[in-house]
C-alpha cells in the first residue's frame, strides 16, 4: 500500500536554495571521478567539464540510463524536474554512484510564468539562482551564434547577394532568450540603402533555435562545426538551398560555441553531482539535455537520471526517436510522473477544488496516465509511476492509484522528494533499480527508411492515440521540397501543444478518433531532423498579463527575492 506522507513545513524554493551548504565544485568533481585538469571552475560552485574527460573514460562501461517523463501537463503541476533531482539524491543515499542530467533553463519562462528548471523543495540543484538566470553563459553564446548567422545573411544581401538568395525565401530567424510577442514578425533593413535590404523577418526564443538543437545533439567540436555548416538558411531564386557553410559562417559560429559545448557541473542540495547542459523546449524542439552531458554521466556513474520535457507524447518520444537514435543510447527504464491533482483535472474536476477529495474525477483522469504508461511500453521499456505527493491527497485517492498498479502490472510509488529530499525518494529509487536491471527491448517507434508522412502517422496513431494526419497545402509543398532535397530519411520532431495528446489543447484525458493537422514542415539539416508544425504552436512565446518578472528583485543584503 502507498505509505502516508511525512509532512513538515517547507519554505520557498529560493529560501531552501539560499540556505543550502554547498561543497566546493572541485570536491564535487573529484567525488564524481573527474581529474582536476578536466574541470574548469566558474566560481566556487559551478564548472565546465573538458571534453577530454570523455576521451579518458571512453573504455569504461556505461551506467544505466533512466528517463523521467510525465503525464500530459496541467496547471496543477507534475514535478518532473523535482522528481529527477530527488531520484538522483535517493540513489546516492542508497549507495549507488549516480548523476542527474538536466536541461538548462531559459530566461523566458523564468521571467514569464512557467518557473525555473532546477527542481523544487528539498529536491533541487544549486546554485539555483545562477542556474535559472545567466548560469555559465551557454544560452547567450547560442543566441550570439544564431544572430551572427542572421547578420551575415543580411550583410550578404546588402553587398550584392552573390549567392542569389531570394529575400522572400530566407528561413533563418533571429532569436533572443526572453518572451517577446512584439518580435514575432518584424521588418528589418529600413532607413535607406545604407541600412540593408528591407525584408520581413522573425524572432524565436533561443530554446527554439536550431543552434540550440545542434549543441544538444553534437558529439564533438568537429561534429558541432559540421552540423552548423549544414544549416539551410534559405533558397535561391531558382530553388537551390543556401547553407551557413555557403556563407562561410560555420567557423565563427563554432568559435562562439567552443565553451558552450562543454557540459556544466553543479550539485544537488545533498551534494551529489548534476550535469546541466543545453535546453531545447520539448513542445517546439526535441526537449532533451545534451548528448555530451548524457554520455559523460554514463561513463562516470552506475545510474544516470535524465528528463525530457512535458509528457511522454512529446519529450519521451523525441528522446527515444531522435536523441537515443542519434547518439546510440539505450535507456534501461522510464519513470512516469503524475500528481493526484493533475489527474483530477484530466478527469474533469474543477480547477479551484483540487484540494477536495474526488475519487470519481481521479479515476476518470487515469486514462491519461494509462496512455503514457502504454507509450513507455511501446518503446520496449518497463515504466515506474511516481506519484508526486501533495498534502491534500486523500487516502481514498491513493487507494485508487494502488488499484491502477494492480490492474496494469506497474509499480506505482509515492514520491515525497519535494518535502523530504532524497529520503522521500528511496522507495522510488528501489523500484527504478528493479526496473532498470530487468528485461528490456528498447526500439524506436518508426524506421528512418519510412517516408516522412508515415513517420508522422506512426507517432500520431501509436504514441498520441489519434486516427491519422491531415496535411495543409503549405505542408504538402514543404514536404515535396524536403523530398527533393533528399532529406526524407531524417527523423521527425513534431511541434505540438503539451496540454493534450492531440493538437487541440482543450482535449484533456485520453482523446480518441482525432486527426492531427500539419500546417508546415521545416528542415533542421544541421540538427538532423524535420520539424513538423501542428496546431497553433509558436516559436516565440509572449509574457502573461502579470509576468513573474514583476515579483523578482534584490533585497538590501544583495540577495535575490521573488524567484520561485
Amino acid at each position: 500500500m502507498l505509505s502516508p506522507e511525512r509532512t513538515r513545513e517547507v519554505p520557498s524554493d529560493l529560501e531552501i536554495a539560499q540556505a543550502a551548504t554547498l561543497k566546493p565544485i572541485m570536491e564535487v568533481a573529484a567525488a564524481a571521478g573527474l581529474l582536476p585538469e578536466e574541470v574548469e571552475p566558474y566560481g566556487h560552485t559551478k564548472a565546465k567539464i573538458s571534453l577530454k574527460a570523455l576521451e579518458r573514460l571512453a573504455d569504461r562501461p556505461d551506467g544505466k540510463l533512466i528517463l523521467v517523463t510525465a503525464i500530459s501537463p496541467t496547471k496543477a503541476g507534475e514535478g518532473k524536474s523535482t522528481t529527477t533531482v530527488g531520484l538522483g539524491q535517493a540513489l546516492a543515499r542508497l549507495g549507488h554512484p549516480s548523476i542527474i542530467a538536466l536541461r538548462e533553463p531559459s530566461l523566458g519562462p523564468s521571467f514569464g510564468m512557467k518557473g525555473g528548471a532546477a527542481g523544487g523543495g528539498y529536491a533541487q540543484i544549486v546554485p539555483m539562482e545562477d542556474i535559472n538566470l545567466h548560469f555559465t553563459g551557454d544560452l547567450h553564446a547560442i543566441t550570439s551564434a544564431n544572430n551572427l548567422l542572421a547578420a551575415m545573411i543580411d550583410n550578404h544581401l546588402h553587398f550584392g547577394n552573390a549567392l542569389g538568395l531570394d529575400p522572400r525565401q530566407i528561413l533563418w530567424k533571429r532569436c533572443m532568450d526572453l518572451n517577446e510577442r512584439a518580435l514575432r514578425n518584424v521588418i528589418v533593413g529600413l532607413g535607406g540603402k545604407a541600412n540593408g535590404v528591407p525584408r520581413e523577418d522573425h524572432f524565436e526564443i533561443t530554446a527554439a533555435s536550431e543552434v540550440m538543437a545542434i549543441l544538444a545533439l553534437a558529439s564533438s567540436v568537429a561534429d558541432l562545426q559540421e552540423r552548423l555548416g549544414r544549416i539551410i538558411v534559405g533558397f535561391t531564386w531558382d530553388g537551390r538551398p543556401v547553407t551557413a557553410r555557403d556563407l562561410k559562417a560555420d567557423g565563427a559560429m563554432a568559435v562562439l560555441l567552443k565553451d558552450a559545448i562543454k557540459p556544466n557541473l553543479v550539485q544537488t542540495l545533498e551534494n551529489s553531482p548534476a550535469l546541466v547542459h543545453a535546453g531545447p523546449f520539448a513542445n517546439i524542439a526535441h526537449g532533451c539535455n545534451s548528448v555530451l552531458a548524457t554520455r559523460m554521466a554514463l561513463k562516470l556513474a552506475d545510474y544516470v537520471v535524465t528528463e525530457a520535457g512535458f509528457g511522454a507524447d512529446l519529450g519521451a518520444e523525441k528522446f527515444f526517436d531522435i536523441k537515443c537514435r542519434t547518439a546510440g543510447l539505450t535507456p534501461a527504464a522510464a519513470v512516469v510522473v503524475a500528481t493526484v491533482r493533475a489527474l483530477k483535472l484530466h478527469g474533469g474536476a474543477d480547477a479551484n477544488a483540487l484540494g477536495t477529495p474526488d475519487v470519481a474525477a481521479l479515476e476518470a483522469g487515469l486514462c491519461n496516465l494509462e496512455k503514457h504508461i502504454e507509450t513507455v511500453r511501446l518503446y520496449g521499456l518497463q515504466p515506474v509511476v511516481a506519484i508526486n505527493r501533495f498534502p491534500t491527497d486523500s487516502e481514498q485517492e491513493l487507494l485508487a492509484l494502488e488499484r491502477l498498479s494492480q490492474r496494469l502490472g506497474v509499480d506505482v510509488v509515492l514520491s515525497e522528494v519535494w518535502a523530504m529530499g532524497g529520503e522521500g525518494g528511496e522507495a522510488l529509487a528501489e523500484a527504478v533499480i528493479k526496473a532498470a536491471n530487468g528485461p528490456s527491448a528498447f526500439r524506436p517507434v518508426y524506421e528512418l527508411s519510412e517516408s516522412i508522412p508515415n513517420k508522422i502517422d506512426a507517432i500520431v496513431q501509436r504514441v498520441y492515440g489519434g486516427s491519422g494526419v491531415h496535411f495543409e497545402p503549405a505542408a504538402l509543398k514543404s514536404l515535396e521540397r524536403i523530398e527533393q532535397l533528399g532529406l526524407g530519411h531524417l527523423p521527425v520532431c513534431i511541434a505540438k501543444t503539451q496540454y493534450s495528446l492531440s493538437d487541440d489543447p482543450t482535449l484533456l484525458g485520453r482523446p480518441t478518433d482525432f486527426k492531427v493537422t500539419v500546417r508546415d514542415l521545416k528542415v533542421s539539416a544541421g540538427a538532423g531532423f524535420v520539424v513538423v508544425y501542428t496546431g497553433e504552436i509558436m516559436t516565440m512565446p509572449g509574457l502573461p498579463k502579470r509576468p513573474s518578472a514583476e515579483l523578482i528583485g534584490i533585497d538590501a543584503g544583495g540577495r535575490t527575492v521573488g524567484l520561485f
